[in-house]
């Protein structure tokens, strides 16, 4: 799909006269639609699941700019290509960045919104790092410790190594196997990993704004979650006034992949509160 001069690769499933919901997936330069449509598909029972390859990421082009202002209006125009007024707006990780942006951004289109393991500002990041050097499940060289959140790679090749480093830290039950499954499956765009983390998130702090969100907001992350901590979704859901927070106690940064049962459960009521399922 043509969006905002990108090319944009969106897959849309579920009933075409029921609720919409768009999800924005994380990790620029290294994430795809394929979490989220694994995560959200089974929402297509009773939505219109949207999900995409942002500009700059898995099978999209590589067309900047790779701001928050842009992403936030190609997620605009694809809610307008297939002509809802209002959406559900989701997202995990850096999608959470985005998800919170266009609900500041366009808050009477979003009719509610869904966030996981995400922040709003950059505060708790050191934790990260910290985290990263302490962890025994690997030994984690200097090198990449350094770039974690900065966005300093000579090319894809650098940030595979970097991804492949920094994989075992992700889920709460470490399997190797499928760290290897998501490397094989990773595409890389370093330029706008390096965009993403060098230019965006240095200014970064919507933490001013959240009280301007008056939609609904489910805010979950997982209790063990080592990039985006439970302090970070504390405050997500302290400032936006209609916001809830879920703690996945056994899960890491994706509760939607480590307890997807529990997670569409959570998901589904909160959405039938909203009105949201029909």
């Amino acid at each position: 799909m043509r969006i905002n001069g990108a090319e944009l690769v969106v897959e849309a499933f579920g009933p075409t006269d029921a609720p919409a919901m768009i999800v924005h997936h994380g990790a620029p330069g290294l994430g795809s639609r394929n979490e989220p449509k694994r995560s959200f598909g089974p929402f297509a029972d009773r939505m219109r699941v949207i999900v995409f390859d942002a500009r700059g990421s898995g099978e999209s082009s590589d067309d900047e700019p790779f701001t928050h202002e842009q992403w936030v209006a190609d997620v605009d125009a694809i809610r307008e290509h297939f002509g809802y007024e209002k959406i559900v707006m989701a997202g995990g990780s850096y999608g959470g960045f985005i998800a919170l942006e266009y609900a500041v951004a366009h808050p009477d289109r979003v009719s509610a919104l869904v966030l996981r393991d995400t922040a709003a500002d950059t505060a708790h990041d050191h934790l990260a790092v910290e985290r990263a050097r302490n962890t025994d499940r690997s030994v984690i060289p200097e090198w990449v410790i350094e770039r974690i959140g900065t966005g300093r790679f000579a090319g894809n090749d650098q940030l595979r190594e970097y991804w492949r480093a920094i994989l075992p830290l992700y889920d709460h039950q470490h399997d190797p196997a499928k760290d290897e499954a998501k490397l094989a499956a990773t595409r890389f765009h370093y330029r706008t990993h390096n965009a993403a983390f060098g230019q965006n998130m240095p200014n970064y702090d919507l933490k001013p704004k959240l009280p301007s969100i008056t939609c609904p907001t489910l805010v979950t992350v997982g209790r063990h979650d080592w990039r985006t901590p439970v302090a970070a979704s504390q405050v997500i859901a302290d400032l936006v006034p209609d916001g809830r927070l879920v703690v996945f106690e056994k899960s890491g940064h994706s509760p939607q992949l480590e307890e997807p049962e529990l997670f569409q459960q959570v998901v589904r009521d909160f959405l039938a509160e909203a009105g949201m399922l029909r």
